[in-house]
């Protein structure tokens, strides 16, 4: 996601009174080597005469075993004779830095979301459309290949640079993983039927593998903690039916459904049904990365594609994937449900979808 480079810029427009330094080229990689760096940001605060603060960046802190109890020391000690340095923590493996900072630096920090570029970003960076961001997603390091038009080599970056390293180092490294196998085949089927509700009665169906939901919903949430794929509950207004509900499955980068399917952007682009399913994916990818949760809804044939409830408003949201369509009459049905609802609809004769896809989602709640 360009944490890394993010962080850096940040330091050069922080000045001098910073200091940055990355596990990666670390020696070791023992709690030693915090406390050295640690050090050199205490000294820059004593350096610095008016008593400003001074920035202390770690990156790849995974990597350095017991860091949060080394970090937890360090700043508690800074808290106590009130050192004005603040320390910004970075990790490539989200579940080993999650674990690290609720088991040890509770009610110490701040959690700072680096998320899935967004299609503006995408597009002021790198010059992508509305139809390159839906079919390749928010990639910042796979962007090259698409201006070059090489989709089989930004294929293979996807799945082996990104897909492969993610689950290796990031999942199976730090769960315990009974059938990795199977994991990964959950991966495959969940991007293949991105944008579907599928049961995970259906999944085992597909896997050909004797295990058991349980096992599958626990793959799942694991799979949305790195940021891959989630599983949205269905609207229900019981947090009892939710939870027992069958998931409906979103791709939090479209880039990752595209590599998988494997089929060319003109193939899908020139496909309604392939197409549609894309563009709402990236809706729920839009959602999803910009921190909200959405759920779906659906009663016989009759589905709403996300439904948002704020503490003020519920929002009933409809993909029309560019298709001319009227309100779908999973919308009519759901708003005689819950009459207090409001109707949005997203693409054809709604919220054009490069508008959509350009402002933050609460632009459009209550």
């Amino acid at each position: 996601m360009g944490k890394t480079t993010l962080a850096r810029q940040v330091l050069e427009a922080a000045g001098p009174r910073s200091h940055f330094a990355s596990a990666d080229e670390a020696v070791g990689f023992d709690i030693a080597w915090i406390r050295a760096q640690w050090e050199i940001g205490r000294r820059l605060v004593r350096e610095e005469r008016s008593g400003e603060a001074a920035v202390l960046v770690l990156d790849e802190v995974q990597k350095v075993p017991h860091w949060s109890d080394t970090v937890k020391g360090l700043w508690d000690q800074d808290s106590a004779s009130g050192v004005p340095l603040h320390v910004v923590v970075l990790g490539s493996s989200p579940l080993l830095v999650r674990k690290g900072l609720t088991e040890s630096l509770a009610g110490r920090f701040e959690i700072v979301r680096i998320r899935h570029w967004s299609f503006t970003e995408m597009r002021d960076a790198f010059g992508f459309d509305l139809e390159q961001f839906v079919y390749f997603g928010g990639y910042p390091g796979a962007a090259g290949l698409v201006g070059e038009g090489d989709e089989v080599r930004w294929r293979s970056y996807v799945l082996d640079s990104l897909v492969e390293t993610t689950i290796s180092r990031d999942v199976l490294l730090t769960s315990l993983i009974g059938k990795p196998a199977l994991l990964r085949r959950l991966f495959g089927l969940a991007c293949e039927y991105s944008g579907q509700v599928l049961s995970y009665t259906k999944m085992l169906g597909h896997l050909h593998d004797a295990g058991n939901t349980t096992t599958l919903a626990h793959y799942l949430d694991l799979l949305d903690g790195v940021g891959m794929i989630g599983g949205l509950q269905k609207y229900s207004g019981s947090a009892v039916r939710r939870r027992a509900s069958s998931p409906k499955l979103i791709a939090h980068n479209t880039g990752l459904a595209s590599a998988v399917r494997g089929l060319p952007f003109a193939a899908v682009r020139s496909n309604p049904e392939q197409w549609g399913r894309l563009v709402e994916t990236a809706v729920g990818a839009h959602l999803l990365n910009h921190g909200l949760t959405p759920e779906y809804w659906r009663e016989r044939n009759r589905q709403v594609d996300f439904v948002l409830e704020t503490p003020r408003a519920v929002t009933a949201i409809e993909v029309t994937g560019g298709r001319r369509k009227e309100a779908p009459p999973g919308l009519d049905a759901f708003l005689l449900r819950v009459p207090e609802a409001r109707p949005l609809l997203v693409g054809a004769q709604g919220v054009p979808l490069e508008e959509f896809f350009g402002n933050p989602p609460e632009r459009w709640l209550v």
